[in-house]
């Protein structure tokens, strides 16, 4: 065996250690996600949360991610989402903890940046599990940050939901909305004031 291909092995086994996931991704979307409601169903069953949501999403560009670490102590982590063929996708360096964390453990929940204490601003909040994102799908992804990286260096995962939240604050008029879904229970709303 050459030189060259000993270092190609090595390097490959290393980062499947590292990344404690699997090593050999399908090229089907559905074969990773198979079972795992995801943004499209979200949006097919609670479209207020899935309009919302992505408005809020898309007017930071940044949301924050929370793990559970090895020893199951939380993580939180700045991420930055992209929605393609109807996945929110978010994507980790792969000696990151973040992307250790989902390949030990894929159960995740995403909060909405907000900006400021009293801004009014909604908060999309989401609660699922993490799955490894196909080559198809993160080719697809040409504007994540990632794009440019090679799957050694990054690793991209689809976010499957099993509850979503977006609260609305009515400042104003001191009233909250709050906007639940999930794929048993369906999608329900409820105001109340507040504080």
């Amino acid at each position: 065996m050459s030189a060259f291909a000993t270092h190609h092995m090595q390097q490959k086994r290393t980062t499947r250690l590292r990344l404690g996931c699997i090593a050999d991704v399908a090229d089907n979307v559905g074969d990773m996600t198979a079972g795992m409601p995801g943004w499209s169903e979200l949006a097919a069953g609670a479209p207020p949360i899935a309009r919302l949501g992505m408005a809020r999403l898309n007017a930071t560009r940044v949301a924050m991610l929370g793990t559970v670490r090895g020893d199951g102590s939380p993580r939180i982590s700045p991420i930055e989402p992209y929605l393609v063929n109807g996945c929110l996708l978010v994507g980790a360096l792969t000696w990151s903890g973040k992307a250790a964390d989902l390949c030990r453990d894929p159960r995740y929940v995403l909060h909405s940046a907000v900006t400021g204490p009293d801004s009014g601003e909604g908060e999309l909040k989401l609660h699922g599990r993490a799955a490894r994102a196909s080559p198809v799908l993160r080719r697809e992804a040409a504007g994540g940050w990632w794009s440019g990286q090679p799957s050694e260096k990054a690793v991209v995962f689809v976010l499957g939901i099993d509850q979503a939240l977006f609260v609305e604050w009515d400042t104003e008029h001191g009233l909250m909305t709050v906007h639940r879904w999930s794929p048993q229970g369906g999608y329900s709303h409820s105001a109340r004031s507040y504080p």
